[in-house]
C-alpha cells in the first residue's frame, strides 16, 4: 500500500499548488462559468457555486491527491494498490485524459489563430459572424495552429516536473492573473451609448453579475442552477480523470495536503469569479444582455464583437491580452492532461519520460488532426444519447466529460466511502501531525452526499434524468 516507487516530483508545496491549479484553470473557467452565472441567477449560482466548492468540490480534490501521494502512482495502479479487484477503476480513469487529449489542442489552436489575427490588426474581421466558422472549416489552417499548440505541451511535459511543469507553472499562473484582474478593472469602467440611446455601464454589468435573480424561480429551476453549479465544479477542478491523483504523487510527504487542497481551491475558484467579472460587465455595457452563447461562441464570436465595439487601439490591446490569457489557460491544463497520460505509460510499460512524451506527440498529433478534419473533409452529424447534435469533437468530449467522469466519481467515493473506508484518505492528510479540520465534513460527504450527487449528475450527463424528472 505504502510502497512508492522512486519518481519525480514537485520542490514544493508552491510548486505542485501552481501546478495543480493550472490543470484546474482551464477553457471551463473562461467561458462556461460566466455563462452559467448569467443563465442561472447570477448571484445566486455564485451563491451554490461556492457552498459546492466547500463541500463537494473539497471532498473530491482532497480525494484524488491523497490517492495519488499515499500510493505514489498515477491512476492506473492507484486504484489497484488501495484495493485488490479495484484496479479497473484505474484504466477507466485512464480513458478520461486519454480521450480529453484529443481534442484540447484543437481549441488551443483556435486561440492562437486569434492571438494572431489580434496581433496582425484584424480585428474587425475577427468580429465576423462568419470568422470562426470560415476558420474552422479550413483544411489546413486549423492544423497548423493545432500543431503548434501542441508541440509547446510537448516541450513542456519532456522536459519533466520540476524543471517543465512546475517552471511552466509559476511563470504562466502569476501571468494569467495579472492579465484576469487588468481586463477586470477595464471592464468596470466601461460606459458605452447603445443605438437606443441608453448608456449602459461595466459597474451596472457588474450588479447583473452579483445581485441574485429569483425572477420566475421554481423547484425544478433551482435543481437546474444546482446541477449546472455542480457540474461545473466537477470538470473545473480537474478531479477524476487522473490528474490530480498523478499530481499528488509527485507531492513530498512533508508538504501539508489539506493547506495544499484550499490554496488550489482559493485560486480555480478566484480565477472562474474574474473571468465572470471581466466578461460579463463587457457584454452588458456594449449589448444591455448579461450572457452570450456557451461553449466556444462565447469567446470566439460575442466577445470578439465587443472587442470590436471598443475601437481600434483599445479592441485590440485588450482582445489580445484576452486571448494570451486563455491561450495560458488552455496550456496550463493541456500539459496536465498529456503529464497524466505519460505518467500512466511510464508506469504501465516502464519507459522513459522522453520517449514516451514524443511518441505520445506524434499519436496525438494525428488524433488531432482528425478532429480537425471533422468540421471539413470528415464532417457528419451525430445524435448523443442526451439529444445534442455532435462532431467528431463533441462526440469524443461527451464520452470523457458527461459519461466517463461522472461514472469514475461516483465508483471512487464508493471505493473510498465504503469500501477502504475515509479513514484511508484522511490518515494521508494528517500525515506529519496536520489537523484536518473538515476531517468529519470529508467522512460524511464521501460516504453519503457524493455518491448521490454523483450519481444524480451522471444520470443527467447522460439525459437519463429526464426520464425520471420531466
Amino acid at each position: 500500500m505504502e510502497n512508492k516507487s522512486p519518481k519525480s516530483g514537485f520542490s514544493g508545496s508552491i510548486g505542485f499548488v501552481l501546478a495543480a491549479a493550472g490543470s484546474a484553470v482551464g477553457l471551463g473557467n473562461i467561458w462556461r462559468f460566466p455563462y452559467l452565472a448569467a443563465k442561472d441567477g447570477g448571484g445566486l449560482f455564485l451563491v451554490v457555486y461556492l457552498l459546492l466548492v466547500l463541500t463537494f468540490g473539497n471532498t473530491l480534490l482532497t480525494t484524488d491527491i491523497a490517492v495519488g501521494r499515499r500510493t505514489g502512482k498515477s491512476s492506473v495502479k492507484a486504484y489497484g494498490d488501495m484495493k485488490k479487484g479495484w484496479g479497473f477503476l484505474g484504466y477507466l480513469t485512464f480513458f478520461v485524459p486519454l480521450l480529453i487529449m484529443t481534442y484540447y489542442a484543437v481549441i488551443g489552436g483556435w486561440v492562437l489563430k486569434y492571438i494572431v489575427a489580434y496581433i496582425t490588426g484584424q480585428w474587425e474581421a475577427a468580429a465576423t459572424d462568419t470568422y470562426f466558422t470560415g476558420f474552422i472549416t479550413q483544411e489546413a489552417a486549423p492544423i497548423i495552429f493545432m500543431l503548434v499548440f501542441l508541440a509547446v505541451t510537448v516541450f513542456v511535459v519532456y522536459n519533466g516536473v520540476e524543471k517543465g511543469i512546475e517552471r511552466f507553472s509559476k511563470f504562466v499562473m502569476p501571468a494569467l492573473l495579472v492579465i484576469v484582474v487588468g481586463i477586470v478593472i477595464y471592464s468596470l469602467t466601461l460606459s458605452h451609448e447603445g443605438a437606443d440611446g441608453v448608456t449602459r455601464t461595466g459597474l451596472q454589468g457588474l450588479k447583473v453579475y452579483l445581485i441574485p435573480d429569483f425572477t420566475g424561480m421554481t423547484a425544478g429551476k433551482f435543481l437546474n442552477v444546482l446541477l449546472d453549479a455542480m457540474s461545473q465544479l466537477f470538470f473545473s477542478l480537474s478531479v477524476s480523470m487522473g490528474i490530480m491523483i498523478t499530481y499528488g504523487s509527485y507531492v513530498k510527504k512533508e508538504v501539508n495536503l489539506n493547506k495544499s487542497v484550499a490554496q488550489i481551491e482559493v485560486f480555480d475558484t478566484g480565477v472562474a469569479f474574474l473571468a465572470g467579472m471581466m466578461i460579463i460587465p463587457s457584454i452588458f455595457a456594449f449589448t444591455g444582455t448579461s450572457g452570450a452563447g456557451a461553449g466556444p461562441g462565447l469567446i470566439f464570436v460575442s466577445l470578439p464583437k465587443v472587442f470590436a465595439q471598443m475601437g481600434p487601439v483599445a479592441g485590440t490591446i485588450i482582445g489580445l491580452l484576452f486571448f494570451v490569457m486563455v491561450a495560458f489557460a488552455a496550456l496550463t491544463s493541456c500539459v496536465s492532461v498529456l503529464e497524466t497520460l505519460v505518467d500512466n505509460f511510464m508506469e504501465i510499460r516502464g519507459s522513459k519520460r522522453q520517449p514516451t512524451t514524443l511518441v505520445l506527440g506524434v499519436i496525438y498529433a494525428i488524433a488531432d488532426i482528425a478532429i480537425c478534419l471533422g468540421y471539413n473533409v470528415l464532417y457528419g452529424e451525430w445524435t448523443l444519447p442526451n439529444g445534442g447534435t455532435a462532431q467528431l469533437l463533441d462526440i469524443a468530449d461527451y464520452i470523457s466529460n458527461s459519461f466517463l467522469m461522472p461514472l469514475v466519481s461516483l465508483l471512487s467515493t464508493i471505493l473510498i466511502g465504503w469500501i477502504v473506508t475515509p479513514k484511508w484518505v484522511t490518515d494521508e492528510i494528517e500525515t506529519g501531525g496536520v489537523v484536518f479540520g473538515r476531517k468529519k465534513l470529508y467522512n460524511i460527504m464521501i460516504k453519503f452526499v457524493c455518491p448521490i450527487m454523483m450519481l444524480i449528475l451522471f444520470l443527467q450527463s447522460t439525459g437519463l434524468l429526464s426520464l425520471f424528472i420531466k
